[in-house]
Protein backbone atom coordinates (compact mmCIF):
# COMPACT_ATOMS: atom_id res chain seq x y z
CA UNK A 1 0.00 0.00 0.00
CA UNK A 2 1.42 3.80 -1.01
CA UNK A 3 2.50 4.87 2.74
CA UNK A 4 0.56 8.41 1.90
CA UNK A 5 -2.68 6.51 2.02
CA UNK A 6 -1.61 5.64 5.98
CA UNK A 7 -0.39 9.39 6.84
CA UNK A 8 -2.67 11.51 9.22
CA UNK A 9 -2.88 14.76 10.17
CA UNK A 10 -1.67 14.07 13.76
CA UNK A 11 1.64 12.28 11.71
CA UNK A 12 2.31 15.59 9.61
CA UNK A 13 1.93 17.85 13.32
CA UNK A 14 4.68 15.75 14.45
CA UNK A 15 6.86 15.83 11.27
CA UNK A 16 6.74 19.40 11.75
CA UNK A 17 7.57 19.55 15.37
CA UNK A 18 10.69 17.52 14.60
CA UNK A 19 11.53 19.87 11.90
CA UNK A 20 11.00 22.74 14.11
CA UNK A 21 13.21 21.29 17.24
CA UNK A 22 15.77 19.13 15.37
CA UNK A 23 15.51 17.26 18.71
CA UNK A 24 13.17 13.89 19.57
CA UNK A 25 13.37 14.54 23.42
CA UNK A 26 12.19 18.40 22.59
CA UNK A 27 9.46 17.37 20.29
CA UNK A 28 8.88 14.64 22.35
CA UNK A 29 7.92 17.07 25.58
CA UNK A 30 6.02 19.54 22.90
CA UNK A 31 3.84 16.43 21.82
CA UNK A 32 3.19 14.95 25.13
CA UNK A 33 4.91 11.51 24.40
CA UNK A 34 7.61 9.62 24.95
CA UNK A 35 10.97 9.16 23.36
CA UNK A 36 11.01 5.41 22.22
CA UNK A 37 7.49 6.06 20.47
CA UNK A 38 8.57 9.09 19.31
CA UNK A 39 11.75 7.24 17.74
CA UNK A 40 10.15 4.57 16.99
CA UNK A 41 7.26 6.38 14.80
CA UNK A 42 10.45 8.19 13.16
CA UNK A 43 12.08 4.99 12.17
CA UNK A 44 8.56 3.47 10.90
CA UNK A 45 7.95 6.17 8.46
CA UNK A 46 11.27 6.82 7.22
CA UNK A 47 11.31 2.09 6.36
CA UNK A 48 7.22 3.34 5.13
CA UNK A 49 8.90 5.88 2.35
CA UNK A 50 12.03 4.24 2.40
CA UNK A 51 13.97 7.39 2.41
CA UNK A 52 16.19 9.03 5.38
CA UNK A 53 14.18 11.59 6.56
CA UNK A 54 16.61 13.38 9.07
CA UNK A 55 20.33 12.84 9.77
CA UNK A 56 21.04 11.56 13.34
CA UNK A 57 23.50 13.62 14.98
CA UNK A 58 25.04 14.71 18.81
CA UNK A 59 22.86 17.39 19.05
CA UNK A 60 19.69 16.03 17.58
CA UNK A 61 18.70 15.62 13.94
CA UNK A 62 19.26 17.38 10.61
CA UNK A 63 16.53 17.17 7.70
CA UNK A 64 17.87 15.37 4.68
CA UNK A 65 16.81 16.81 1.13
CA UNK A 66 13.84 14.32 1.14
CA UNK A 67 12.53 15.46 5.03
CA UNK A 68 13.03 19.14 3.81
CA UNK A 69 10.82 18.05 0.90
CA UNK A 70 8.24 16.24 2.47
CA UNK A 71 8.21 19.02 5.49
CA UNK A 72 7.74 21.56 2.72
CA UNK A 73 4.60 19.58 1.51
CA UNK A 74 3.79 19.04 4.98
CA UNK A 75 4.25 22.66 6.19
CA UNK A 76 1.70 23.56 2.80
CA UNK A 77 -0.96 20.91 4.46
CA UNK A 78 -1.21 22.24 7.71
CA UNK A 79 -1.62 26.25 6.45
CA UNK A 80 -4.49 24.92 3.90
CA UNK A 81 -5.66 22.63 6.98
CA UNK A 82 -5.64 26.14 8.87
CA UNK A 83 -7.30 27.81 5.84
CA UNK A 84 -9.98 25.70 6.03
CA UNK A 85 -10.59 25.53 10.00
CA UNK A 86 -11.10 29.81 9.43
CA UNK A 87 -13.00 30.00 6.49
CA UNK A 88 -15.68 27.28 7.97
CA UNK A 89 -15.82 29.45 11.50
CA UNK A 90 -16.29 32.47 9.57
CA UNK A 91 -19.06 31.38 7.86
CA UNK A 92 -20.38 30.15 10.79
CA UNK A 93 -19.80 33.21 12.63
CA UNK A 94 -21.78 34.77 9.51
CA UNK A 95 -19.22 36.49 7.78
CA UNK A 96 -18.63 36.59 4.49
CA UNK A 97 -15.52 34.76 4.23
CA UNK A 98 -12.07 34.96 5.44
CA UNK A 99 -8.76 36.41 3.84
CA UNK A 100 -5.42 37.33 4.53
CA UNK A 101 -2.99 39.62 2.67
CA UNK A 102 0.14 40.76 2.66
CA UNK A 103 1.53 44.19 1.93
CA UNK A 104 5.11 45.51 1.08
CA UNK A 105 6.17 49.06 2.40
CA UNK A 106 4.99 50.28 -1.08
CA UNK A 107 1.60 49.25 -0.20
CA UNK A 108 1.11 48.79 2.98
CA UNK A 109 -0.44 52.29 3.95
CA UNK A 110 -1.54 52.94 0.16
CA UNK A 111 -3.64 50.84 -1.80
CA UNK A 112 -3.54 47.59 0.31
CA UNK A 113 -5.94 49.66 3.50
CA UNK A 114 -7.87 50.99 0.76
CA UNK A 115 -8.63 47.68 -0.66
CA UNK A 116 -9.31 46.67 2.36
CA UNK A 117 -11.90 49.77 3.10
CA UNK A 118 -13.58 49.31 -0.25
CA UNK A 119 -14.00 45.46 -0.06
CA UNK A 120 -15.63 45.82 3.55
CA UNK A 121 -18.13 48.56 2.45
CA UNK A 122 -19.37 45.52 -0.40
CA UNK A 123 -19.04 42.94 2.22
CA UNK A 124 -19.39 44.14 5.60
CA UNK A 125 -19.20 40.88 7.29
CA UNK A 126 -15.77 39.32 5.26
CA UNK A 127 -13.00 38.63 7.59
CA UNK A 128 -9.19 40.40 7.11
CA UNK A 129 -6.32 40.16 8.06
CA UNK A 130 -3.58 42.69 6.86
CA UNK A 131 0.26 41.33 7.86
CA UNK A 132 3.54 43.88 6.69
CA UNK A 133 6.71 42.52 5.48
CA UNK A 134 8.90 42.68 2.75
CA UNK A 135 8.27 41.31 -0.55
CA UNK A 136 10.54 38.41 -0.24
CA UNK A 137 9.03 36.76 3.08
CA UNK A 138 5.46 37.67 1.59
CA UNK A 139 6.02 36.06 -1.52
CA UNK A 140 7.42 32.64 0.43
CA UNK A 141 3.97 33.23 2.61
CA UNK A 142 1.67 33.20 -0.65
CA UNK A 143 3.74 29.96 -1.83
CA UNK A 144 3.16 28.39 1.94
CA UNK A 145 -0.16 29.35 2.13
CA UNK A 146 0.44 31.55 5.26
CA UNK A 147 -1.31 34.35 2.89
CA UNK A 148 -3.71 34.78 0.59
CA UNK A 149 -2.76 38.08 -1.61
CA UNK A 150 0.61 40.09 -1.26
CA UNK A 151 0.70 43.11 -2.89
CA UNK A 152 4.26 44.65 -3.58
CA UNK A 153 7.05 45.56 -6.58
CA UNK A 154 7.08 43.23 -9.45
CA UNK A 155 10.42 41.11 -9.69
CA UNK A 156 11.85 38.21 -12.33
CA UNK A 157 12.48 36.23 -9.02
CA UNK A 158 9.05 36.22 -8.00
CA UNK A 159 7.83 33.49 -10.37
CA UNK A 160 6.54 30.29 -9.48
CA UNK A 161 4.27 27.63 -11.73
CA UNK A 162 1.36 27.58 -8.66
CA UNK A 163 1.41 31.84 -8.35
CA UNK A 164 -0.54 34.39 -10.96
CA UNK A 165 0.44 38.03 -10.79
CA UNK A 166 -0.98 41.18 -12.35
CA UNK A 167 0.62 44.35 -12.35
CA UNK A 168 -1.80 47.55 -10.56
CA UNK A 169 0.05 50.40 -11.42
CA UNK A 170 3.73 51.99 -11.74
CA UNK A 171 5.33 53.65 -9.03
CA UNK A 172 9.09 55.73 -8.67
CA UNK A 173 9.94 56.44 -5.44
CA UNK A 174 10.31 59.80 -3.89
CA UNK A 175 12.40 62.02 -1.21
CA UNK A 176 10.39 63.45 1.67
CA UNK A 177 10.87 65.24 4.49
CA UNK A 178 9.13 66.64 7.59
CA UNK A 179 7.32 70.00 6.66
CA UNK A 180 9.64 72.40 8.73
CA UNK A 181 12.63 71.11 7.64
CA UNK A 182 14.87 73.41 6.19
CA UNK A 183 14.20 72.11 2.64
CA UNK A 184 10.56 71.93 2.67
CA UNK A 185 9.90 75.39 1.48
CA UNK A 186 12.16 75.45 -1.38
CA UNK A 187 10.67 75.20 -4.72
CA UNK A 188 13.81 73.44 -6.27
CA UNK A 189 15.83 71.34 -4.62
CA UNK A 190 19.70 70.11 -6.20
CA UNK A 191 21.11 67.04 -5.59
CA UNK A 192 24.15 68.54 -3.58
CA UNK A 193 21.41 69.83 -1.01
CA UNK A 194 20.16 66.28 -0.82
CA UNK A 195 23.56 64.50 -0.17
CA UNK A 196 24.37 66.68 2.46
CA UNK A 197 21.78 65.22 4.42
CA UNK A 198 21.40 62.27 6.23
CA UNK A 199 18.79 59.85 4.40
CA UNK A 200 16.40 56.66 5.50
CA UNK A 201 16.68 54.32 2.87
CA UNK A 202 15.15 50.84 2.39
CA UNK A 203 17.64 47.59 3.17
CA UNK A 204 19.52 45.74 1.08
CA UNK A 205 16.57 42.84 1.12
CA UNK A 206 14.02 45.32 -0.51
CA UNK A 207 13.28 45.86 -4.22
CA UNK A 208 13.16 49.49 -4.18
CA UNK A 209 16.65 49.81 -2.79
CA UNK A 210 17.75 48.35 -5.77
CA UNK A 211 15.93 50.93 -8.02
CA UNK A 212 17.42 53.78 -5.84
CA UNK A 213 21.13 52.73 -6.31
CA UNK A 214 20.70 52.02 -10.22
CA UNK A 215 19.20 55.64 -10.20
CA UNK A 216 21.73 56.83 -8.06
CA UNK A 217 24.60 55.45 -10.37
CA UNK A 218 22.84 56.38 -13.95
CA UNK A 219 23.05 59.99 -12.28
CA UNK A 220 26.52 60.12 -11.28
CA UNK A 221 25.76 59.99 -7.39
CA UNK A 222 26.08 57.36 -3.94
CA UNK A 223 24.58 57.02 -1.28
CA UNK A 224 25.22 59.66 1.16
CA UNK A 225 27.30 58.71 4.43
CA UNK A 226 25.63 57.80 7.55
CA UNK A 227 22.69 56.53 6.45
CA UNK A 228 20.19 54.91 8.26
CA UNK A 229 18.91 51.79 7.15
CA UNK A 230 15.36 50.50 7.90
CA UNK A 231 12.45 48.06 6.22
CA UNK A 232 9.90 49.19 8.01
CA UNK A 233 7.36 52.59 6.86
CA UNK A 234 6.40 53.24 10.00
CA UNK A 235 9.85 54.10 11.30
CA UNK A 236 10.96 55.51 8.48
CA UNK A 237 8.12 58.17 8.91
CA UNK A 238 8.66 58.49 12.87
CA UNK A 239 12.83 58.90 11.83
CA UNK A 240 12.16 61.45 9.58
CA UNK A 241 8.68 63.69 11.21
CA UNK A 242 11.58 64.21 14.30
CA UNK A 243 14.87 65.23 12.65
CA UNK A 244 16.39 66.57 9.43
CA UNK A 245 16.87 63.49 7.77
CA UNK A 246 15.49 62.77 4.32
CA UNK A 247 13.17 59.81 3.51
CA UNK A 248 12.94 57.86 0.45
CA UNK A 249 9.74 56.19 0.54
CA UNK A 250 7.26 54.99 -2.42
CA UNK A 251 5.72 57.91 -4.36
CA UNK A 252 1.95 56.28 -3.08
CA UNK A 253 2.78 55.47 0.50
CA UNK A 254 3.54 59.19 1.19
CA UNK A 255 0.04 60.12 0.63
CA UNK A 256 -1.42 58.94 4.10
CA UNK A 257 1.19 60.77 6.50
CA UNK A 258 1.32 63.85 3.72
CA UNK A 259 -2.48 63.65 4.61
CA UNK A 260 -1.67 64.40 8.02
CA UNK A 261 0.86 66.76 7.44
CA UNK A 262 4.16 64.67 8.82
CA UNK A 263 5.96 64.52 5.65
CA UNK A 264 6.25 66.40 2.40
CA UNK A 265 7.49 65.97 -1.02
CA UNK A 266 10.76 67.63 -2.54
CA UNK A 267 10.73 68.69 -6.13
CA UNK A 268 13.39 66.63 -7.34
CA UNK A 269 12.52 63.38 -9.03
CA UNK A 270 14.14 59.65 -8.85
CA UNK A 271 13.70 58.19 -12.02
CA UNK A 272 12.58 54.86 -10.52
CA UNK A 273 10.08 53.83 -12.23
CA UNK A 274 8.29 50.15 -11.71
CA UNK A 275 5.52 48.22 -11.84
CA UNK A 276 3.68 47.15 -7.81
CA UNK A 277 1.50 43.93 -8.73
CA UNK A 278 -0.74 41.88 -6.89
CA UNK A 279 -0.17 38.02 -6.43
CA UNK A 280 -2.15 35.09 -5.52
CA UNK A 281 -2.50 31.19 -5.69
CA UNK A 282 -3.96 29.59 -9.05
CA UNK A 283 -6.12 27.43 -6.71
CA UNK A 284 -7.46 30.43 -4.78
CA UNK A 285 -10.78 28.93 -5.35
CA UNK A 286 -14.26 30.09 -4.43
CA UNK A 287 -13.33 32.28 -1.44
CA UNK A 288 -15.50 35.28 -2.36
CA UNK A 289 -13.35 37.49 0.35
CA UNK A 290 -10.27 37.13 -1.59
CA UNK A 291 -12.18 37.27 -5.42
CA UNK A 292 -13.13 40.54 -3.28
CA UNK A 293 -9.74 41.78 -2.24
CA UNK A 294 -8.31 41.33 -5.81
CA UNK A 295 -11.11 42.97 -7.65
CA UNK A 296 -10.75 45.89 -4.78
CA UNK A 297 -7.06 46.21 -5.45
CA UNK A 298 -7.59 46.78 -9.31
CA UNK A 299 -10.32 49.33 -8.58
CA UNK A 300 -7.99 51.61 -6.47
CA UNK A 301 -5.34 51.04 -8.93
CA UNK A 302 -7.04 52.72 -11.59
CA UNK A 303 -8.00 55.71 -9.03
CA UNK A 304 -5.92 59.12 -9.77
CA UNK A 305 -3.62 59.94 -7.25
CA UNK A 306 -4.86 62.18 -4.68
CA UNK A 307 -3.58 66.06 -5.42
CA UNK A 308 -0.14 66.52 -3.67
CA UNK A 309 -0.12 68.65 -0.78
CA UNK A 310 3.28 71.02 -0.10
CA UNK A 311 4.97 70.29 -2.76
CA UNK A 312 5.27 69.47 -6.64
Amino acid sequence: MDWTHRLRLRQLQVLLSLAETQNISHSAVQLNMTQPALSKWLKELEADIGLPLFERHARGLRPTTFGRTLIEYAARIGNEVDSARDEMAALRSGSSGRATIGASGATIASVVPQAVLALLATMPNASIEVVEGPMDRLFQQLKQREIDVAVGRMSPKYHDAEILSEPLYEDRLQFAVRPHHPLASRRKVAWPDLLSQRWVVWTRDIPARDLLETALVAGGWSLPRGTVESNSLLATIALVADSDMVAVVAERAIELPERAKVLRRLPLRLETHSPVAMFWRKDAGSSAAVHGLLDALRAIARTPMKPRLGGT
